[in-house]
């Protein structure tokens, strides 16, 4: 309850107040504050994906300024010689306004990237979406085959066969790219596995199906005892460290990070930034309440 109080509270809480706890895990406000960060992340031998905070707009001009900045983005990232690439949110471009008007503007991004030889990574986001951006995955991977990759989530109950069916896009000399993830959007049980142990069963099984079927893996975790799993199924399969990385969130379990890296895997740090960090980071607990605690305690008890 204490939880849930204090996360229904932040976002009517002064921005500073937000903010302490915020700036430990969104690398800033502008494009300089992300190409920082990054370039810091790159010099400690991890590999980023840079992402532009916002999603759910609720006008198509927006989405234009979106795609515009994601641009620059990637013009900017590239004149620095950034070792990363990029990950968007199709809400952000009007998928739930039009269709046809987001993946126009995806596809202009992913060209983009595509010039550099680069790579862009379109994020799942919650049920309403997941068939509209398996759509527009789709259309965007026979275009460019080798420019983008898609998010799964292991606590929804169709992910495995949303996996199995997208596998005629897959080829041995070009591996389809998954990132799979645990999930944060509250989804009813209908649709989604809410058990702990039940959901890391499943990111296994996920992962598992992914290693067994030449999936280029994203595995996205900051949970221990997944890692570890992760660790044996890479054993079992004698899978090639060409084949699968490692990610996690700007900020997040840095130990468990560089205890990874330490081990010779590839690790991915996602860098997040932008002027909608409040608006994230307050959704953000408000989907997850039980980071509250945690926030609260890291503001007077650093680390």
């Amino acid at each position: 309850m204490f939880n849930k109080l204090i996360a229904a509270l932040l976002p009517y809480m002064p921005k500073q107040f937000v903010w302490l706890f915020s700036k430990r895990y969104i690398a800033g406000i502008s494009i300089d504050d992300a190409i920082k960060t990054s370039k810091n992340l790159n010099s400690q031998g991890m590999k980023v994906t840079i992402d532009l905070l916002g999603e759910f707009i609720t006008d198509l001009e927006q989405a234009e300024k979106n795609k515009d900045e994601y641009l620059n983005i990637i013009e900017t990232a590239e004149k620095n010689n950034i070792n990363g690439n990029y990950s968007l949110k199709p809400t952000m471009f009007g998928l739930l306004l039009n269709k046809d008007v987001c993946y126009t503007n995806i596809r202009e991004i992913v060209k983009k990237a595509a010039e550099y030889n680069n790579f862009v990574r379109v994020d799942m986001e919650d049920s309403q979406c997941v068939d509209m951006e398996i759509e527009l995955f789709r259309k965007l991977k026979k275009e460019f085959p080798k420019n983008v990759g898609l998010v799964f989530q292991s606590y929804l109950k169709r992910t495995l066969d949303d996996i199995k069916d997208l596998q005629d896009l897959n080829s041995k000399d070009n591996p389809i790219n998954y990132r799979i993830c645990k999930g944060i959007y509250i989804e009813p049980e209908k649709i989604a596995y809410k058990k702990y142990q039940e959901i890391n069963n499943h990111f296994l099984e996920d992962l598992e199906y992914m290693f067994k079927n030449n999936i280029y893996s994203g595995i996205a975790t900051h949970d221990k005892p997944l890692v570890t799993g992760s660790y044996e199924l890479i054993k079992k399969y004698n899978i090639p460290k060409d084949m699968y990385e490692f990610q996690m969130l700007y900020g997040v379990t840095p130990e468990l990070r560089k205890s990874i890296i330490e081990k010779g895997h590839t690790m991915r740090v996602y860098v997040p930034f932008g002027k909608e960090w409040f608006a994230y980071s307050t959704r953000r607990l408000k989907e997850n309440p039980k980071m509250a605690g945690l926030i609260i305690k890291g503001i007077f008890i650093r680390g």
